[in-house]
């Protein structure tokens, strides 16, 4: 008995500090959020929408773009020799069309299989981008 008495002592006493120590809370649903920074290149074209809103079952679609997107840039880079912003980091437009093209009505294994090959591609000429973009202090 005693203990069941100290327990409910003990509990009728730790509520009010622990309703000081409660973060407030308020109706206000202003979302206080800044947009992403990044440490290079802050001005980078969005993504197409359906990337975010893609159901996360078919997010294999959506790396499957990105890493389209990510090596045509990179050969951009290293055709070019420039590692801008504009260069590292253009528009979605030509890898989305590739993408439909290619890769659209494809299986789930196949867009694996060709994430690996975009991934090959992309280590075969990596070296090379970073030095250039390292040279150019963007990497």
């Amino acid at each position: 008995m005693r203990k069941i008495t100290l327990a409910a002592v003990v509990t009728l006493l730790a509520a009010p500090l622990a309703a000081q120590t409660a973060p407030q809370v308020t109706n206000d649903l202003t979302v206080t959020m800044s947009p992403q920074q990044y440490r290079i290149c802050n001005d980078r074209p969005a993504r197409p929408t359906w990337m975010d809103e893609v159901h996360p079952r078919e997010a294999y679609k959506a790396l499957t773009l990105m890493r389209l997107y990510e090596l045509r840039s990179w050969e951009a880079i290293e055709e070019t020799g420039d590692c801008g912003c504009d260069v590292r980091f253009p528009s979605w437009d030509a890898a989305s069309a590739e993408y439909e093209e290619r890769f659209a009505t494809s299986t789930q294994a196949e867009h694996t299989q060709a994430q690996l090959a975009l991934r090959n591609e992309q280590n075969q000429i990596a070296r090379d981008v970073q030095d250039i973009c390292e040279t150019q202090g963007t990497w």
